[in-house]
């Protein structure tokens, strides 16, 4: 099974980041709510996130199913950088960055004071080591795109130098989500337990579940809590009863239903992240009844975008317009939202030849609340422009095995509302390892190096406008909602995060009032 993606998706919130993670502690742009004050020191937060026996992991650099695992793991591991509230990007292990002129090579500076949890100093060749040991597992390409373990190296012990295949001047971007840093030379034995540089430390782990405890030394500052207690749950129902009942002081990304339920009472918050989750459809546009754009055309024609939003989301999410990334500040608002239109649709689909003759199946899966909801309203609204959808829902395991990747028409779901370029990179230039449409379109790719192959940010505002542009009218994503991330929570907990996706797998800066 194949989780390298959900990987990310789990960390970004789509099946329950933890409600309260905080970014970027110690960072300018890090971001917080709650009361004004300041907050108490000490307590244990007891949390709850997702995730099934058959799923769990203790690699830093493994595919965590389990958004348990990961959220343990971000808490016990530093990435070199993070998600930022200003900025994309802000630092994290490493202080700073610099590239060369041509945008080929970049030096990571190691935050003084970095050490692991047993007191030894963190040095450039153990972050070069971890990166390298990441860059060899199956989904390194994806997670280090352009960069080749061979040109990851140290320079003195405080300097990591990565040289890119090509010039990428987001290169930073890419070190935020699994970079996590280990001790050079840890034996494959001991990988579960080795020491990290995170603002906890492992007390104990029993089958999915976990104690931390607060890392009294931690470099980028003071930790509130005294420990954390990561609960795993196998669905968000059993989550959310367990908060309800005292059990646990967060549900981790609860849903609407539950939201509704929380609301009625005075002891719960629900905090409610607006463009936390992309739910789009994907169509291969590589071969298969979707490979005309004019048929991919007429499929986000076909779609009813706010009846989707208003019956799939219960109104908590906003209409998309089929651009991942809708968070990044230079999302590009400019380009006219694609409406529902039926007879242009039809038009569209008989220039093409599209057999309406057939039956396509659109394969879904129950993973979130509302993805098998969203895969059957939208086959009864393809009905009405004459399209026949068959519905299929796979278990996750077979999904990962034999449809992602592959398929010509399925649901998809991504928690990380991260920049454009992050997608276009991940998931639509050529090559890309987690390419979900098969979809290779030469001036996609030419505007996407242009994007990250410049400096001047005139160029790159032009480039990047043009990226969407191409995305908007010939990709194989049909993005038409974007959902909220709704969690709960006590009263007692705050420091609740401002930041979505990724940016939540940092708890340092929660406390808990008493």
């Amino acid at each position: 099974m194949n989780l390298n993606r959900r990987q990310v998706l789990w960390a970004g919130g789509s099946i329950g980041a933890a409600a309260l993670l905080s970014a970027c502690s110690g960072s300018k742009n890090a971001g917080s709510s709650g009361p004004e004050g300041a907050p108490q020191q000490g307590g244990t937060l007891r949390v709850g996130a997702l995730g099934h026996a058959s799923a769990i992991t203790r690699d830093p650099h493994g595919n965590q199913g389990n958004e348990s695992d990961y959220l343990i793991i971000a808490l016990v591991y530093d990435t070199l950088t993070a998600p930022g509230l200003k900025q994309n990007t802000v630092d994290r292990l490493a202080s700073g960055w610099t590239p060369s002129k041509d945008l080929g090579t970049w030096r990571f500076t190691i935050a003084k004071g970095a050490t692991f949890h047993d007191g030894t100093p963190v040095t450039a060749d153990d972050v070069a080591w971890s990166l390298r040991r990441l860059r060899n597992t199956p989904a390194g390409a994806a997670r280090l795109p352009g960069i080749q373990a061979k040109n990851i190296t140290s320079d003195g012990k405080d300097t990591v130098v990565l040289v890119s295949d090509y010039a990428n001047g987001e290169l930073p971007l890419l070190t935020r989500l699994t970079t996590f840093v280990l001790k050079k030379d840890t034996p494959e034995k001991d990988i579960a337990k080795a020491p990290g540089t995170g603002p906890f430390k492992l007390d104990w782990y029993r089958g999915g579940n976990a104690r931390l405890l607060r890392n009294e030394h931690w470099y980028r500052g003071r930790v509130h809590l005294d420990a954390i207690e990561v609960t795993m749950f196998e669905s968000p129902q059993a989550m959310a009863n367990a908060l309800l009942s005292g059990q646990i002081d967060v549900a981790s990304n609860a849903g609407a239903v539950a939201a509704r339920t929380a609301a009625a009472r005075t002891d719960i918050q629900v905090i409610r992240r607006p463009n936390d989750m992309a739910m789009p459809i994907v169509m291969r546009t590589a071969d298969g009844p979707f490979a005309d754009p004019r048929v991919r055309a007429a499929m986000k024609l076909v779609v009813d975008r706010e009846a989707m939003v208003k019956q799939v989301l219960s109104g908590y999410g906003s209409v998309a317009n089929d651009i991942l990334g809708t968070g990044d500040p230079q999302y590009a608002k400019d380009i006219p939202q694609r409406r529902r239109d039926l007879a242009k649709a039809e038009q569209l689909l008989a220039e093409a030849k599209f057999d309406l003759s057939r039956t396509y199946d659109l394969v879904t899966t129950e993973d979130i609340a509302g993805l098998a909801e969203s895969a059957t309203l939208f086959a009864a609204q393809a009905r009405e422009a004459g399209i026949k959808v068959n519905v299929v829902k796979q278990e996750s395991g077979t999904f990962y095995d034999r449809t992602w990747l592959k398929g010509d028409f399925y649901t998809n779901y991504w928690g990380t509302n991260d920049s454009v370029v992050f997608f276009a990179s991940k998931t639509m230039v050529t090559g890309a390892g987690q390419n979900e449409a098969g979809w290779s379109d030469p001036q996609f790719d030419q505007a996407y190096r242009q994007v990250i192959g410049t400096a001047d940010d005139k160029a790159r505002a032009t480039a990047l406008h043009e990226l969407q542009q191409i995305e908007y009218d010939r990709s194989g994503y049909l993005l038409w909602g974007m959902a909220d991330g709704i969690d709960l929570a006590t009263y007692k907990v705050h420091g609740l995060p401002k930041l979505p996706g990724y940016g939540r797998v940092q708890l340092e800066n929660v406390w808990l009032s008493r």
